[in-house]
């Protein structure tokens, strides 16, 4: 799957200056929030304003020139190019570099392979993230893994949609699901799933890859369906997730921010799913459903 990535300069309108390191840092939020909604995936910091990656096939160009004409910080002037990503490992330095390990209750330690764990807990998750996301650092992630962790998942049947890095899929399979399967629209992304159930010593995980419409060829239903994908695509799938759900069924969604909750919960309700808890962690949200 080709990425893009799209380099927005921020400058001061009036004197076309680098805007103070408090606007900036607001305009970087303001903005990844934005194209969060029309597939950005993930963002980094430059010196001069924001990176932004998105799968080719989901760029819009006009959305986000709304967006950015539409920006609410009127001082500031807003402007990108736009460039391919070379299909070489463009996660490379940061996977390199790994990530601290993340504790989640006391419960749970995910690591990578360079950074040790100093301590033992009662689930270890190994994730070597490679050209995926998903690594328990991002609240989303986090909340999500804790969810899984409070539930009954022995001989549970999981559904992992858009699973990135398999990180969901595993914690689910050791935490007892007898079957779990993830999908995801990026190549790297279903082969670095397969890779790090391998890591962990989990069987019962089977990768497809495709988007939504990959259900359709998948027979029975399911347990709990996780998503951790933005907004948009969680409105637009909810239904296709509905089709293999049942009386009983769980569906746990993030991905998004607490102002989008009211949407994604009213178009839960006209699938006959009853909203069951929320969480939030730094504006980010996480709800679970059931079809009662």
């Amino acid at each position: 799957m080709k990425y893009l990535v799209a380099k927005f300069t921020f400058s001061d309108k009036k004197g076309n200056n680098i805007p103070s390191s408090e606007v900036m840092q607001t305009a970087r939020d303001l903005l990844a929030s934005l194209i969060g909604d029309i597939g950005f995936e993930s963002f980094e910091d430059s010196l001069n304003g924001l990176n932004g990656y998105v799968q080719e096939g989901l760029f819009q160009k006009a959305p986000l020139d709304q967006i950015i004409r539409e920006f609410p910080i009127d001082s500031l002037l807003i402007t990108y190019i736009v460039e391919e990503v070379e299909d070489t490992d463009w996660n490379a330095t940061w996977e390199e570099e790994g990530f601290d390990p993340i504790v989640i209750g006391n419960r749970c330690v995910i690591h990578d392979l360079i950074r040790p764990v100093t301590a033992s807990y009662p689930l270890d998750i190994v994730i070597d993230a490679r050209q995926a996301f998903g690594t328990g650092t991002h609240e989303t992630t986090r909340m999500i893994v804790s969810t899984l962790l409070d539930m009954e998942l022995t001989d549970k049947r999981v559904l992992d949609c858009g699973c990135g890095t398999g990180i969901l899929s595993i914690v689910a399979a050791k935490c007892g699901a007898h079957e779990v399967m993830g999908y995801d629209i990026d190549e790297w992304s279903t082969r670095n799933t397969e890779h790090n159930a391998a890591l962990n010593g989990v069987s019962q995980i089977e990768v497809l890859q495709g988007d939504v419409h990959v259900l359709s060829h998948v027979s029975g239903v399911f347990d709990i369906v996780l998503a951790n994908i933005n907004r948009n695509i969680l409105f637009e799938d909810m239904p296709k997730f509905r089709e293999v759900m049942t009386h009983g069924s769980i569906l746990i969604i993030s991905g998004f921010y607490q102002d989008d909750s009211q949407m994604l919960a009213e178009k839960a309700g006209t699938l006959g799913m009853t909203l069951h808890h929320t969480v939030s962690e730094n504006n980010w949200c996480m709800m679970q459903f059931v079809i009662e």
